[in-house]
C-alpha cells in the first residue's frame, strides 16, 4: 500500500540550453527543448503545450514573469504564475509568488507557494510570447461591439 510510487520523475537530461549564474535576460523566452536556468530571466518563459519542453530552475535561478511550460522542475524562485500543462516538481528550495496551475504535482518539504494551487485535467491555455512583447504585458483589449452595424463590418472581431 505504501510502496514506491509508480509515477516517473522528470529527468532534466534533455537540456539543450543553459542560462548561467552570471546571466540576466530581459525579455520573453520561447523554448522548444530543455532549458536549465541558474541565472535571472525578467520576462515570461513559454513553450508550446505539445512540444514536450522541460524547464529546470536551480536554487540559484530566478524568473520574474509567468511560466507556460509542459514539464517544470523548480528549485529556485518564480515571481509570477506557473502553468504546467503536464507536470511540475517543486523541490525543497522552490518559491513561487503566484498561482500554480498543473495536471500532476510533486511538492517537497520546504517548497513554498504564495498563491493558489489549481489542478486542471485539461492543459491550460498557453500564451506564446511574441517577439516585441514587453514582459508581463497586458493583452490589448478587443474593441467593444456597438451594435449590428459594427458586427457586420469587416473590422469586427479583429
Amino acid at each position: 500500500m505504501f510502496g514506491k510510487s509508480k509515477v516517473k520523475k522528470i529527468k532534466p537530461n534533455r537540456v539543450s540550453t543553459v542560462i548561467g549564474q552570471e546571466t540576466e535576460i530581459h525579455g520573453n523566452v520561447l523554448i522548444s527543448g530543455g532549458l536549465h536556468i541558474d541565472g535571472i530571466i525578467k520576462g515570461n518563459v513559454s513553450a508550446e503545450s505539445g512540444s514536450g519542453a522541460i524547464l529546470s530552475l536551480s536554487e540559484l535561478g530566478t524568473i520574474e514573469g509567468d511560466v507556460y511550460v509542459p514539464l517544470v522542475i523548480l528549485n529556485g524562485t518564480v515571481k509570477g504564475n506557473v502553468f504546467a500543462a503536464e507536470r511540475i516538481e517543486l523541490a525543497p528550495n522552490a518559491k513561487v509568488a503566484g498561482n500554480v496551475t498543473y495536471k500532476l504535482i510533486e511538492m517537497s518539504v520546504g517548497a513554498e507557494v504564495n498563491g493558489r494551487l489549481l489542478h486542471q485535467n485539461e492543459p491550460p491555455l498557453v500564451k506564446v510570447a511574441k517577439k516585441n512583447e514587453e514582459p508581463n504585458a497586458k493583452p490589448t483589449p478587443r474593441p467593444k461591439r456597438l451594435g449590428k452595424e459594427l458586427a457586420s463590418s469587416s473590422v469586427a472581431g479583429k
